[in-house]
């Protein structure tokens, strides 16, 4: 029998609703509809598959309008999108909870910032780590999508908001392509000391060089993860349609179940569905 997912970072692209500047430069994505129709087709036959919405990143100020959007995806009674990670501005001197208050569903889980493109040091500002401690009161998660090069920022920043559930994006987005495992492999270890981030098994095909986005390429990286965070802190997400750059979600679907086969059935089910039930949906 084939163990149940939820994909925890499946996003959503409809280029005529909204401007993603972030894609121009991206051939397979550019202008391109990633539709929530689209990602039903591509599942279909690959076992018993939910979902958590990731924010897309339309430009400013479209992602409040995508908010609404994928709300109402959501609340169709036939919706397999079990959760919401909306987008934010933490560093914003504007109130951050009555933003909180404006965006609540029953769905919405956490709350995600790309720090990679930010200006250098956003996640310093003072009034950005006081807003992301906020999110305690409200038992919502912050994604932290950051480079390696970042890892040092991701550790201050979780450091300084023990109660709030962090979870890192793309294994950390480690350098394959260049074959690089140091400084990022110690960084990781560093960052898992933390008891309050755990790590999602996500986009690593993206990292890979163009040619050479395969199994071998990202099983040091995928097994590193497993490794130091565990198997209660670790998740998967697809990464749909940023995996298209390099593969696909069908193609990564099928790497992750063969990286893990030889792992207990009780730990292919913390990774592919339980831990995401616990973290982001709080079922358990």
């Amino acid at each position: 029998m084939t163990i149940p997912m939820i994909d925890c970072h499946q996003h959503l692209i409809y280029p005529e609703k909204y401007p993603y500047s972030w894609t121009d430069d991206i051939p397979q994505l550019a202008g391109k509809s990633f539709r929530y129709e689209d990602y039903l087709e591509l599942v279909r036959g690959k076992g018993e598959i939910r979902t958590i919405f990731m924010e897309a990143s339309p430009d400013d100020p479209h992602w409040l309008e995508e908010s609404r959007f994928v709300k109402a995806l959501a609340d169709a009674e036939d919706s397999i999108i079990d959760g919401l990670i909306l987008n934010c501005r933490p560093e914003a001197e504007d109130d951050f909870e009555a933003y909180i208050e404006s965006v609540q569903h029953p769905k919405l889980v956490g709350f995600r910032r790309i720090l990679t493109e930010a200006p250098e040091g956003t996640s310093r500002k003072p009034v950005f780590v006081v807003n992301v401690q906020k999110l305690e009161k409200y038992a919502l998660t912050f994604d932290l999508c950051m480079t390696a090069s970042q890892l040092s920022l991701a550790f201050e920043l979780v450091a300084a908001c023990p109660k709030v559930q962090f979870v890192l994006d793309h294994c950390g987005v480690p350098d394959i392509a260049r074959s690089q495992m140091d400084p990022w492999s110690a960084d990781i270890q560093k960052l898992a000391g933390l008891p309050n981030i755990a790590c999602k098994i996500s986009g690593v095909l993206s990292c890979c060089a163009p040619d050479n986005a395969t199994i071998d390429a990202v099983r040091p990286y995928v097994e590193h993860c497993l490794e130091i965070f565990g198997w209660d802190r670790v998740l998967w997400g697809s990464d749909w349609p940023v995996c298209c750059t390099s593969s696909g979600l069908t193609q990564w679907i099928d790497i992750t179940r063969e990286l893990v086969k030889d792992q207990s059935p009780a730990d292919q089910h913390r990774l592919y569905h339980q831990n995401a039930e616990r973290i982001y949906l709080k079922k358990v």
